[in-house]
């Protein structure tokens, strides 16, 4: 067990919790330790209140013995935009001396993999973190067609949306999305294992999420595959794992 890579997640909630979603796709060949950074509102000015820690958190993960570090937060790392979430990488980069991801950089290169670029989108956000996306989204390259939000501004109420009330929404967001060729679920705190098949099959298209994005772009970065078979099309790629001189 001991030789099994460690990832490092940073994740949203002070507790400090690993995401269950981590052992549900890949039980085994992966071990991970988290520290929580202490947001609790979904806004942009909870964000700017533990955003600053994220570089400090990188470097203490490295000392527990990580071997490449997560931002798990979709938001924290989107809302200032592209630009922002690149330098985020770098000041974690730089503290921790290891390859490093976050979960919006997962969500792009998932999204990328399954060839996606036409997007309906669904989140738990409100309006004005909504459009944070969206632009940061354009600025990635890939077209909003239609999105479709929740209202949630409270870490941990996203939680309690039930798998059902996502694939409605994600078929309602693909609905109003003409020529739409993949759906996007934004929010880490959205429990999206269990529906992303059914939307896939329901819609014809990939459906990238944030939560298992951002596992399979950090197990990549200890060298796994990233595959996951059961849990929609980015986890049946088998693709070659970046290298830690190329993971970004």
């Amino acid at each position: 067990m001991s030789g099994e890579p460690l990832v490092g997640l940073i994740v949203p909630a002070r507790a400090g919790a690993v995401p269950p979603e981590g052992a549900r796709l890949y039980p085994t060949g992966v071990r991970y330790v988290a520290t929580g950074l202490g947001l609790e509102r979904l806004t942009p000015e909870g964000y700017d209140g533990v955003i600053d820690r994220a570089g400090q958190l990188a470097g203490a993960l490295a000392a527990e013995g990580a071997d490449a570090v997560a931002l798990m937060g979709t938001s924290l790392s989107f809302y200032r935009g592209y630009a922002f979430n690149e330098q985020l990488k770098a000041t974690m980069r730089e503290a921790s001396g290891l390859p490093v991801t976050t979960m919006s950089t997962g969500v792009v290169e998932g999204l990328r993999a399954v060839g996606a670029r036409r997007l309906a989108v669904v989140t738990a956000y409100i309006d004005e973190v909504n459009a944070r996306l969206r632009r940061f989204l354009v600025d990635s390259g890939f077209e909003v067609l239609a999105l479709q939000g929740l209202g949630i501004d409270v870490v941990g109420q996203a939680r309690q949306v039930s798998p059902a009330t996502l694939i409605e929404l994600g078929q309602r967001a693909f609905a109003e999305a003409a020529g739409a060729d993949g759906i996007l679920i934004s929010c880490g705190g959205l429990q999206t294992l269990d529906v992303t098949v059914p939307l896939e099959r329901a819609c014809g298209v990939p459906v990238v999420s944030s939560t298992p994005a951002a596992f399979w772009a950090a197990v990549r970065l200890v060298g796994l595959s990233g595959a996951a078979p059961g849990y929609g099309r980015l986890f049946e790629l088998a693709a070659p794992a970046p290298s830690a001189a190329t993971a970004s």
